[in-house]
């Protein structure tokens, strides 16, 4: 485990989402955005520290009573080399929830030992294909990366077996502040969580709780990293954040998946993992900061990092915070920006509310 030293190079809060987003970070290769968030919230936190697996912890007021942890996670989907032909071609297998639709006629990048390395997917052309194949999706398997080698003894001068791929999709500024990239799900949680965190130091005088940021890994692989932290932290209470279904779209039915805005603000989950007394408390600080909150069901799990913190060690009070997303898992995921801002302001909020003493378990009275 080790302490980062402070630095005065300072980024504003958009110039380190910006970084962040752009930095690939696959489950289990999360190293480069790890080095970035830590070196951001060493800014302003009393303690920044990583674990043995990579999960990234920022504390401020470290003697505060009780402990509100705060988090999000840091990798993204992504693909990894499994297999070079003698012709120099590269397949592949998923890294997390990847959508094979998506797959064919991208400009990816391998992010090979020496550096980052060029590449596309690969596909036989339409004029080419048997008129039942046009509409079928190939399996992962079958699909290759072509980086302009000949043979395989060419293509491993830059890149080998087990190494990461990203789609080649940065960040981009779009109309009404909003933005796309890759890797929304979910770099902007984690920069929610180190944000909350800056903003809850400003007014650190006023904090009496222990506030714990923390950026998770493999998320997408099987929430691996919550589980650590959860575990190692052992919080009085936890926020999540997230992204979630913005179902304002033409082509996505609300009877079927709820009613969520761009624009409008965060997204509360409600049931099951999502702990009602939490709930209340983050609607309350909401409606005093003046922060617009949208709820959506979950009645089983949340499909985010809360289902792996909220059980350890015979309970954890935690809820999981939506930042509204269209078209999650690809390349081009969009956010409204205001939500994400707001996002950090709730969470800044609720650790700055809490109390010495506050308890939050469920009162049978």
């Amino acid at each position: 485990m080790k302490n980062r030293k402070k630095t005065n190079d300072r980024q504003t809060p958009y110039e380190f989402l910006k970084n962040l987003l752009n930095t690939p970070s696959p489950s289990g290769f999360e190293t480069r955005g790890q080095k970035i968030w830590v070196d951001y919230v060493s800014q302003f936190a009393d303690s920044a520290e990583i674990d043995s697996y990579g999960n990234a912890y920022a504390t401020l007021n470290p003697k505060g009573n009780p402990t509100v942890f705060i988090s999000g996670h840091v990798d993204e989907l992504g693909l990894i080399v499994s297999h070079i032909t003698e012709e120099g071609f590269l397949y592949f297998k998923g890294i997390g929830g990847v959508d094979r639709t998506l797959i064919r006629g991208q400009r990816m990048t391998i992010h090979g030992a020496s550096g980052p390395v060029p590449g596309v997917t690969g596909l036989l052309a339409v004029h080419m294909q048997e008129p039942d194949d046009r509409n079928k999706v190939p399996e992962v398997h079958t699909m290759y990366i072509d980086i302009g080698v000949s043979s395989r003894k060419e293509a491993e001068k830059f890149v080998h077996v087990g190494d990461a791929v990203t789609y080649s999709a940065e960040f981009q500024e779009l109309a009404g502040g909003r933005f796309a990239a890759r890797g929304c799900d979910n770099r902007i949680g984690a920069w929610a969580a180190a944000e909350g965190l800056r903003l809850a130091s400003v007014k650190k005088d006023k904090l009496q709780a222990k506030l714990v940021a923390v950026s998770t890994i493999q998320e997408e692989n099987g929430l691996y990293g919550a589980s650590m932290a959860g575990y190692r932290i052992h919080p009085d209470v936890a926020l999540v954040v997230d992204v979630t279904h913005a179902t304002d779209i033409p082509n996505c039915s609300k009877a079927k998946h709820g009613e969520v805005v761009m624009g409008k603000g965060p997204v509360l989950s409600l049931g099951s993992v999502n702990h009602p007394v939490v709930n209340s408390r983050l609607r309350e600080v909401g409606k005093k900061a003046g922060i617009n909150l949208q709820v959506e069901v979950n009645p089983r799990a949340t499909g985010t990092d809360a289902d792996a913190i909220f059980k350890q060690k015979g309970g954890i009070p935690t809820v999981s915070i939506g930042v509204p997303n269209r078209y999650m898992h690809s390349p081009v995921e969009m956010i409204q920006l205001s939500d994400l801002q707001q996002t950090a302001e709730l969470l800044a909020c609720f650790a700055l509310n809490v109390s010495k003493g506050d308890h939050f378990g469920v009162s049978l009275g």
